[in-house]
């Protein structure tokens, strides 16, 4: 992966072979199969790694899937693994471990903060490596959550198809229930769909679409009760997809503890935005999450770690602080949509 500007924080790193001492302690630890090095010779390719991570939900899994935990915490492939293979267990262990409730967002922009047209046109603004991660990102969620809006303009599938992995719950969220019951989500049957509409919504009855009516004020859902609402059927892993309104929403009700923005080298001049929240008067106050910058092709991927207590306003992202919650044991963390101090900057 290319150097990285340190003043826009670390770069993902791509990692390091495992110490003599830890392979030493993973036979010492009776790791076997999988955990264990590689008896064959042969390298941890991509894809293997990939399958191996989808299974990761805890330390325990993480070591029966092959990663030994180093003196500063972090995982890392306990025998030969290729390039690719690291990049990927460095980048999404964090989801792997964050635990049974976590809410995640991932926008692509533009460089002026944009993520569309103006006519609504987003095909593509990132690159096929940024698709490719939204496609991770969705595998490792239980539900993917987008607005009514983008269902409108997009139409999209919200399955997996780009890499290996489950299909997540498709979640709606449709106030009004304003939809055509002929779109993707409705009508393919490719994966589980729930409709989220208002009390009083007056839908039609769809076979393979589930609806769930929920109180909803004139701006929409509030972002910790739909989340409350999908963990209550088991959905506790949830990817916010889109569109910018919905993602800036969740943001600014602080109901996200990690954000993906993948921002491309690309100019539109007049579109669609992405992030938008009231913010603050002066600077100082600004939203500064701990950030992780790496490559996605030609792209740049910032991810914030937006959880309380590692975002403060004004505050700069320390070192300590940004190795994607590795080092800091990420998967003992509760998932929290209670009341504590709200983050100003959002």
């Amino acid at each position: 992966m290319p150097p990285a500007d340190e003043s826009a924080g670390p770069a993902i790193p791509v990692g390091s072979p495992p110490t003599a001492g830890a392979l030493r302690a993973a036979s010492r630890d009776g790791v076997t199969g999988a955990a264990a090095v590689e008896r064959n010779g042969r390298e941890l390719d991509a894809a293997t790694a990939w399958e191996r991570l989808l299974k990761v939900r805890d330390g325990a899994d993480a070591e029966a899937a092959g990663l030994v935990q180093g003196p500063d915490g972090r995982w890392r492939w306990a025998g030969a693994a290729c390039a690719e293979a690291t990049r990927l267990a460095e980048l999404y262990l964090p989801l792997c471990l964050a635990g049974p409730r976590y809410a995640w967002a991932q926008l692509g922009q533009s460089l002026d903060g944009f993520i569309a047209a103006r006519t609504g046109d987003a095909i593509y603004v990132t690159g096929e490596e940024d698709r490719r991660h939204l496609h991770r990102l969705r595998a490792l969620a239980d539900a993917v959550v987008v607005g009514a809006g983008t269902v409108v303009t997009d139409d999209p599938r919200l399955t997996v198809r780009d890499c290996a992995g489950t299909s997540p719950v498709r979640v709606v969220l449709d106030r009004s229930g304003r939809l055509s019951p002929r779109c993707h989500l409705f009508t393919d049957g490719a994966a589980p769909t729930l409709r989220l509409v208002g009390v009083g919504a007056d839908v039609p009855e769809q076979d393979g679409v589930q609806v769930l009516r929920l109180p909803a004020a004139d701006a929409g859902f509030a972002p910790r009760e739909v989340l409350a609402a999908l963990a209550g059927r088991g959905l506790g892993r949830v990817l916010v997809e889109g569109g910018g309104v919905t993602v800036s929403r969740f943001l600014r009700e602080r109901a996200l503890h990690r954000l993906y923005l993948t921002v491309a080298p690309v100019l539109i001049g007049d579109g669609v935005p992405g992030l938008r929240f009231p913010g603050e008067p002066r600077m100082r106050d600004a939203l500064r999450a701990p950030t992780r910058r790496g490559h996605l092709g030609e792209d740049t991927l910032f991810e914030l770690d937006l959880r309380p207590g590692g975002t403060r306003p004004g505050q700069p992202a320390g070192d300590q602080q940004t190795e994607a919650g590795q080092a800091r044991h990420e998967g003992a963390h509760a998932v929290d949509h209670g009341d504590r101090e709200a983050l100003r900057g959002a």
